[in-house]
């Protein structure tokens, strides 16, 4: 597992408590020593005890010597480098997938492009992606949950299916890598801005309403990108969607609601242990949309609020105020 922040450690926990052999690749030497000492990742899932047999590490080598595979769970901004740091320690007999939700900004390239322009020597149909509305604290707590794991060689995918199956934690397979991977990125930037509306106090019409169209546009991206548009009816993306604008552990809800609320994105980032990832992918799913010519009204908007400090009430006033126009109007 090469990242310790909540979901990583999740994960991580997940598969020891399995009985699977997990070796956990943790950057900061105060959280694994925390983890070696207490059995407590306090600094991203305090609280929760971790399977004894887990093995916090700090060195790539140690954590892919002779693994079967690999789970990239790292902030999607740093995905490059540590892709980058692990390619002379992984063993062509490592299968390699990413739990990480979010799309590179000077790219605009997923998880899986990326590994393949950074690792050509690999089976681009042998890369995995695991995504789903699964916040990490609640499997840690074993309360159930379902997944999806998209991976386009079907043999593999139907490994891994099992390899994360537990009682609580239900993973339906997919092939769709490209859909499974832009639902779980752009939900968070939708998920800012259901946020934002709750913290303005608009209620409940609203954030459904945030929800609906921000699926609308988000299977829009997606599926001219080249994702089956069932993907996004789905876990990967109504799911994630869901649960993002609508939990109270969701990160990117959080960061929404601090801006309706008044506060500076500065401030807000300033004070957040764990990342959230909508903030970075609001740039690139804005980005990504002019770039394929799809409408992305409210993501255009969550981009405006971040990067150009538009008051949020003018962009509600211009989301309210668009042409109207027939629901199912591509």
């Amino acid at each position: 597992m090469i990242g310790a922040g909540s979901w990583g450690t999740a994960l991580a926990d997940l598969l020891a408590e399995k009985g699977h052999d997990v070796r956990l690749w943790v950057r900061e030497e105060e959280v694994h020593r925390r983890i070696l000492e207490r059995g407590e990742n306090r600094d991203f899932l305090p609280g929760i005890r971790l399977n004894p047999s887990l093995r916090p590490v700090r060195t790539y080598g140690e954590a892919l010597a002779d693994r079967e595979l690999a789970l990239l769970v790292v902030p999607s901004h740093v995905i490059r480098s540590v892709v980058q740091g692990i390619r002379p320690h992984l063993g062509s007999g490592t299968e390699l997938m990413t739990a990480t939700k979010g799309i590179e900004n000077d790219t605009l390239m997923t998880v899986s492009e990326l590994v393949r322009e950074e690792l050509p020597d690999r089976d681009p149909g042998r890369f995995a992606c695991l995504t789903g509305p699964s916040f990490a604290r609640e499997v840690c707590r074993r309360l159930p949950t379902a997944v999806t794991l998209a991976c386009p060689e079907p043999g593999l995918g139907k490994d891994l299916q099992d390899v994360f199956s537990t009682e609580t934690f239900r993973v339906y397979a997919s092939r769709d890598l490209v859909g499974t991977q832009l639902g779980g990125a752009l939900k968070n930037v939708i998920a800012i801005g259901a946020g934002v509306s709750d913290g303005l106090g608009f209620g409940d019409n609203a954030r459904a309403a945030l929800i609906t169209r921000g699926l609308a546009e988000i299977t829009r991206l997606a599926v001219a990108l080249g994702a089956n548009p069932h993907t996004l009816a789905g876990l990967a993306g109504m799911g994630d969607l869901v649960l993002t604008c609508t939990g109270d552990l969701s990160r990117n809800r959080t960061v929404g609601l601090k801006i309706g609320q008044g506060m500076r994105l500065r401030e807000i980032t300033s004070s957040m242990k764990m990342v959230a990832e909508g903030v970075k992918t609001a740039l690139s799913a804005h980005e990504l949309g002019k770039r394929a010519g799809v409408e992305l009204p409210i993501t255009d908007q969550v981009y405006s609020i971040l990067y150009e400090d538009k008051d949020p009430r003018d962009a509600v006033r211009d989301l309210m105020g668009r042409r109207l126009k027939d629901e199912l109007e591509d």
